[in-house]
């Protein structure tokens, strides 16, 4: 607990927190964009299911979306913004606090 005895749990981002959307946001965390076919893959979902979390963190301002043509065909590129690079690290600070007050860390 902080000194104004908020519960570390009260600052998880629900928006972040789902799993796939912490997925999505700490590959990007690694690159400065990535591609939609990548994000697929790594993530193991389907194009519909990614492009849903996709949307939910486009609409809290976390990613924002790039399509393009390349060579003729057309390629979806996914940039985290500054938003969504401090809310993924927000939201890492929140969960290190979190385990850091479990009784499994405790000697």
């Amino acid at each position: 607990m902080t000194a104004t005895g908020e519960h570390p749990v009260h600052r998880l981002d629900d928006v972040v927190h789902q799993r796939v959307r912490l997925g999505i946001l700490a590959v990007l965390a690694e690159a400065d964009r990535a591609d939609f076919t990548y994000l697929r893959r790594m993530l193991d979902l389907t194009d519909g299911n990614l492009s849903r979390h996709l949307g939910v963190l486009e609409q809290a301002g976390y990613v924002r979306i790039d399509k393009a043509f390349e060579e003729r065909k057309p390629r979806t590129w996914i940039h985290a913004t500054t938003e969504g690079r401090a809310a993924l690290a927000a939201e890492v600070a929140a969960l290190r606090e979190l385990l850091g007050t479990t009784q499994m860390n405790r000697t």
